[in-house]
């Protein structure tokens, strides 16, 4: 639903990094491309891929960031698993992995509005993996009240000294439950790109089928709480250790896809 009309958008004083709109974009992959990439027991949904690009305060600094989901459930709970979090920030990304799973690696983002233009766009390694072009095109009512959703991270050491199989933490699901209130949604026309690359193989594992939509997203966090949603089976797990930086791609860069 579309509304043209004037609404109320948040206000700040200049320069202020907090309250930067997340830019939200879809689409549709193919199918059969989603279940491949996720460890048993966390099960696809329908064939949406969220690519979201972000600036927040992160340790008295702004942090810019990109993430890649996909529709997944978990013990019957709908959730999206995460892919890929690429942030400028070095201070966060270790520590975020070795806390709770999160799967964080460092990324050069570009992201700004200029006037009625938006444009973003995500480095790793020298490869530009994502990009995304467009212009603002009215607003859309924001979701009515709060409302929470679900991303799953999975938490796992590798045995010391690299036995095949061997874990000194097995694998764990994370269960982040967010709870947020929309404040102001702006629609935007626009095209996503993927690239190919060897450290972010997007466009390898999920080809856009069909384009989606694009959105600027305001929103105020009300909670947030991390916890461990239970054990995944650790021999069916263990191909799905070897992962690329801190992400959840495929390891050896993007190398054979797994069975």
């Amino acid at each position: 639903m579309s509304d043209t009309t004037t609404t109320e958008a948040p206000q700040s004083n200049p320069g202020e990094v907090a309250g930067w709109p997340k830019l939200v974009v879809t689409y549709t992959t193919d199918p059969a491309s989603i279940a491949p990439l996720l460890p048993p027991g966390i099960e696809p949904l329908d064939p949406t891929v969220t690519v979201g690009f972000y600036c927040v305060p992160v340790l008295g600094e702004p942090e810019y960031g990109v993430s890649v989901k996909v529709p997944a459930s978990w013990k019957g709970v709908d959730g999206h698993y995460s892919l890929g979090l690429g942030i400028d920030q070095e201070a966060a990304v270790h520590i975020s992995g070795e806390t709770n799973g999160q799967p964080k690696f460092l990324c050069d983002i570009s992201l700004f509005r200029l006037g009625d233009a938006v444009t973003a766009r995500a480095t790793h390694q020298g490869y530009t993996f994502v990009e995304f072009s467009g212009h603002t095109a009215g607003t859309t009512p924001p979701r009515p009240g709060d409302f929470t959703e679900h991303e799953w991270w999975t938490k796992y050491s590798r045995a010391i000294g690299g036995a095949s199989g061997a874990y000194d933490f097995p694998p764990h699901v994370v269960d982040v439950a967010t709870t947020f209130e929309q404040q102001h949604i702006e629609n935007v026309d626009g095209t996503l790109t993927l690239l190919d690359s060897p450290w972010d193989p997007i466009a390898r594992y999920l080809p856009i089928v069909e384009p989606g939509t694009a959105h600027l997203v305001t929103h105020q966090p009300k909670a947030r709480v991390i916890t461990n949603a239970g054990p995944l089976d650790p021999d069916a797990f263990w191909p799905y250790a070897d992962v690329i930086s801190g992400s959840r791609w495929p390891g050896d860069r993007g190398g054979p896809r797994r069975s």
